[in-house]
C-alpha cells in the first residue's frame, strides 16, 4: 500500500490523481491533502478518501471546512505553512505535487527536505528553482518523477538506456488553439477563445500558457533539470494531434517515442505506480482510426513566449524565476481582461530586460527573484 500526500487536490491533476486512487484502493491510500478555496469539493474529497490532515487557502476556508466536516476526524490547516505541514506528514513517503504556479514551490521543497519521493506536476517549481530542488533531491537521495505528459514520455523513453547516449530530447506541442491563426489576428484573441484548448482539459492558467506556447517554454526549462541536459539539446516540434507525447533521439540515430491518447491519467498513474504500471481508465490508442500524425517547426515570431523561455534557460540563475513570475502576472491580467493576448509575452520580455540575474544558492534567492518580478510586472503599463 503506497501512502500518498496530494498537493493541489481540487485542480485538474489533483482530481485525476484521486480517480487513480479510487480505481486502486488496494494499492493507494491518501493520508493528506492540500487544496485551495473550493471548500465544497474539499469536503467531498475528505469524506471519500478519509485523509488525516488537510490544508486550504486561508483561515476563512478552514473555518468553513470545519463547519462542513463536523464529526470528521481530520486535522484542518491553512495557508502556505499549512501546505508545508501537509507535505511533511510523517505517515507517507510519496507526494504528488500539483499546486499550480510558484505557490507550489515551498511545499514541494518541504516534501524533499522531509526525504519524500516527489511526483511533480507543478512544473513551475522546477523551472524557477531547478538548481535548488535537484540539489536537495540528491542530498536526500529521493527521486523526482515527472507527471507532465511530455516529461513522463521522456522518462519512459529513457528507461533502460544510458543518459550519455542521448543526442537530443524532442518535446511535442499541440500548437494550442491558434496554431493556424495569422500573427496579426492574435491581437484580437479573447479570453474565451484562449481557454478553448483543442485536445487537453486543463485549468485556465495552463490553458492560456498553451495558447501562447509559454507552457512549452517552461517545459524546455523543466526538461533541462529533470534530465540534466543543456537547452540546446531540447527541441520543440508542433504535433497537433497530441498523440506522440515526446521523443528521445540517441546517438545511433534511434528515436524512441511514447504515444497515447491525450489523457493525463496515463502519466499520473505511471508516476504513482512506478516502476510498475496500473490500469488508468485511459482509452486505447487506435492508430488506424487516427491515420496521420503530423509535425511542424514552432513559429518563434508568432509565439515569442517560447523564444523568451529559451533565452531564460540559456541565461540561467534567477532569470527563469523572473520569466515564470512575470508570466503568471501577465496571464492573470489577461484573464482579468486588463491586457490583450499578445501583451502577455511583451510584459514578460520587458520584465526580463529590467532584471539583473543573480546566483541561485538558496530557496530565499528564488523567492526574492519571484517577488521582484511580480512587483515589476504588476506595475508596468499595458501599452507596448
Amino acid at each position: 500500500m503506497k501512502k500518498i500526500i496530494l498537493l493541489g487536490s481540487t485542480g485538474s491533476i489533483g482530481t485525476q490523481t484521486l480517480d487513480i486512487v479510487r480505481r486502486h484502493p488496494d494499492r493507494f491510500e491518501v493520508v493528506a491533502l492540500a487544496a485551495g478555496k473550493n471548500v465544497a469539493l474539499v469536503a467531498e474529497q475528505v469524506r471519500a478518501f478519509r485523509p488525516k490532515r488537510i490544508s486550504v487557502a486561508g483561515a476563512g476556508e478552514a473555518q468553513a471546512l470545519r463547519e462542513r466536516l463536523k464529526g470528521e476526524k481530520v486535522e484542518i490547516l491553512f495557508g502556505d505553512e499549512g501546505n508545508c505541514e501537509v507535505a511533511r506528514s510523517p505517515d507517507a513517503d510519496f507526494v504528488v505535487s500539483a499546486i499550480v504556479g510558484a505557490a507550489g514551490l515551498r511545499p514541494t521543497m518541504a516534501a524533499l527536505e522531509a526525504g519524500k519521493t516527489v511526483a511533480l506536476a507543478n512544473k513551475e517549481s522546477l523551472v524557477i528553482a531547478g538548481e535548488v530542488m535537484t540539489r536537495k533531491a540528491k542530498e536526500k537521495n529521493v527521486p523526482l518523477i515527472p507527471i507532465d505528459s511530455e516529461h513522463s514520455a521522456i522518462f519512459q523513453a529513457l528507461a533502460g538506456n544510458r543518459r550519455e547516449d542521448v543526442k537530443r530530447i524532442i518535446l511535442t506541442a499541440s500548437g494550442g488553439p491558434f496554431f493556424q491563426r495569422s500573427k496579426e489576428s492574435l491581437a484580437n484573441v479573447t479570453v474565451d477563445e484562449a481557454l478553448k484548448h483543442p485536445n487537453w482539459n486543463m485549468g485556465p492558467k495552463i490553458t492560456v500558457d498553451s495558447a501562447t506556447l509559454m507552457n512549452k517554454g517552461l517545459e524546455v526549462i523543466e526538461a533541462t533539470w529533470f534530465f540534466d541536459v543543456p537547452p540546446k539539446k531540447v527541441d520543440v516540434h508542433v504535433h497537433p494531434q497530441s498523440i506522440v507525447h515526446s521523443l528521445v533521439e540517441y546517438v545511433d540515430g534511434s528515436v524512441i517515442a511514447q504515444l497515447g491518447v491525450p489523457d493525463m491519467r496515463c502519466a499520473i498513474s505511471y508516476a504513482m505506480a512506478y516502476p510498475e504500471r496500473v490500469e488508468s481508465g485511459v482509452a486505447s490508442l487506435d492508430l488506424l482510426k487516427i491515420g496521420t500524425l503530423s509535425f511542424f517547426p514552432p513559429d518563434f515570431d508568432k509565439f515569442p513566449a517560447l523564444k523568451l523561455a529559451y533565452a531564460a534557460a540559456e541565461e540561467g540563475r534567477t532569470m527563469p524565476a523572473v520569466l515564470n513570475a512575470a508570466n503568471e502576472v501577465a496571464v492573470a491580467r489577461f484573464l482579468n481582461r486588463e491586457l490583450g493576448f499578445t501583451d502577455i509575452p511583451k510584459l514578460v520580455a520587458r520584465t526580463m530586460e529590467r532584471h539583473r540575474p543573480q546566483a541561485l544558492n538558496t530557496l530565499e534567492d528564488v523567492l526574492e527573484a519571484d517577488r521582484w518580478a511580480r512587483l515589476e510586472a504588476s506595475r508596468q503599463q499595458v501599452a507596448a
